[in-house]
């Protein structure tokens, strides 16, 4: 490693700074700041810049409590001003990588990333890429930007190199401090400080030879979870037909110590990572005349739920002499996963544009989330703005069925079941509930 960069990193002088300040990215800004290093987030919305200032957090992963002490030390701040990168050492790239409506990559939130730090780079900058992305992109993309805009060479002047974020939200056991890093430099020398940085988190770092190999392994991560849910709701669904509950044979199969994984049947995939990731890489194996159809297929699949999940809701409002149109539906969990207010890319999404397309009327509850739009896609033409209802016994009594999407741990399903008309369950959430001639379960025989 070049002694003057490296020197900074060990004795924990070098300044950071992190371009967007989201769920991948503030918490690496705080744990750069907690390991002892200045770190400034470049953030494009003022209102986060504004709440991070004032030691305000608005992600789940990262309290006020964590962060009060980091800003009043003067080691984490943010603003909107690209120049704040002139005084920084170790640049990281943290912003959305979004397909569009025709599933191709949305690159646009990176170039500007790229072309913000440009001519501002200097000699010994590091700049590490960590939005999710196909291989190539920091090679292909992100190094002729960052080479033309400031005239220096990322062979022999900057390092730059790849290492995929790995946040998992909500996750209590694995964060920015314990979770491995894989890292991969444009050179071998790239490699080896943006390496030295990142176990100055606490974290072990796992070397690969280039940015491609670095990005492959984050596509190959999430594609395996999106190729096996896909195997789970595959098989759910062929075990309604036999009139087999599924998630009994999921807690069987658990029973086996080796060569299983657990994996579990639902409305949809949902979040920043698994409905995306996949579509990055099969666009990017077209490019090699390589059709990945086990990926696609694997999309197809998931995203085939949200409708199954609807028509769960029509069998049972049509077992009870009622038709989806004009039926009060009301969904339970908008979020992406359970316990946490990130609504990105949910299966509820669907599942509400659906209800809708088809005359339902709809509300929605979610202690995470307290307000939700939908629409403004072909689903639904006209954009529309929810609020989080309450769950009392007027809501439920209000609801010809209550459809739970995400099974938040705070939520008294109990209470649900005991009120709500008919309850349709995608994940298993009632499973300990009684009344269960009420509640139609994904995966399950459809009750008589």
């Amino acid at each position: 490693m070049n002694g003057s960069l490296a020197e900074k990193i060990m004795r924990r002088t070098a300044h950071v700074a992190v371009i967007g300040l989201g769920y991948v990215g503030l918490p690496l800004a705080v744990a750069s700041a907690r390991a002892g290093f200045h770190a400034i987030g470049v953030e494009v919305n003022p209102e986060r810049v504004e709440a991070i200032n004032a030691a305000h957090s608005y992600i789940e992963d990262v309290g006020d409590d964590t962060l009060r002490p980091l800003v009043e030390d003067g080691l984490l701040r943010a603003t909107t001003d690209y120049d704040a990168l002139r005084d920084a050492d170790v640049v990281f790239i943290c912003v959305p990588t979004p397909y569009t409506s025709q599933r191709t990559p949305d690159l646009k939130y990176v170039i500007q990333a790229a072309e913000g730090i440009a001519p501002r780079l200097h000699p010994q900058h590091l700049v590490v890429l960590q939005s999710t992305t196909y291989p190539g992109t920091t090679v292909e993309v992100v190094k002729p930007i960052l080479e033309r805009g400031s005239g220096l060479s990322a062979e022999s002047d900057f390092y730059l190199a790849f290492s995929p974020e790995r946040i998992d939200p909500g996750n209590r056991r694995w964060s920015a401090y314990n979770t491995p890093k894989v890292v991969g430099g444009l050179t071998a020398e790239a490699t080896a400080v943006a390496a030295a940085f990142l176990r100055q988190m606490g974290a072990p770092v796992h070397e690969v030879s280039s940015p491609d190999a670095a990005e492959l392994t984050k596509l190959l991560e999430n594609t395996f979870r999106a190729v096996n849910i896909a195997l789970v709701n595959e098989i759910a669904l062929l075990a309604e037909r036999m009139g087999i509950d599924f998630w009994e044979v999921i807690e069987a199969a658990k029973t086996k110590p080796f060569g299983f994984m657990p994996f579990y049947p639902g409305a949809g995939v949902g979040g920043h990572c698994i409905p995306i990731d996949p579509y990055y890489l099969l666009w990017k194996a077209r490019e090699y005349d390589f059709y990945t159809h086990f990926i696609e297929l694997a999309a197809e699949t998931n995203e085939a739920m949200p409708y199954h999940v609807v028509e769960l809701v029509r069998r049972g409002l049509g077992r009870a002499g009622k038709a989806l149109k004009g039926a009060h539906i009301l969904v339970l969990g908008v979020a992406f996963k359970a316990d946490i207010g990130d609504a990105r890319n949910s299966p509820a999404l669907r599942v509400l544009e659906l209800l809708v397309r088809d005359g339902a009327e709809v509300r929605y509850h979610d202690p995470y989330v307290p307000r939700y739009t939908i629409g403004g896609d072909v689903f639904v033409r006209e954009p529309i703005t929810l609020e989080s209802a309450p769950l009392d016994e007027a809501t439920l009594r209000w609801a010809d069925a209550a459809v739970i999407v995400t099974g938040h741990r705070v939520v008294d399903y109990g209470h649900i079941v005991e009120h709500a008309a008919m309850v349709v369950d995608s994940c298993n959430a009632t499973a300990a509930c009684g009344k269960q001639d009420k509640i139609i379960r994904l995966g399950a025989p459809f009750p008589s």
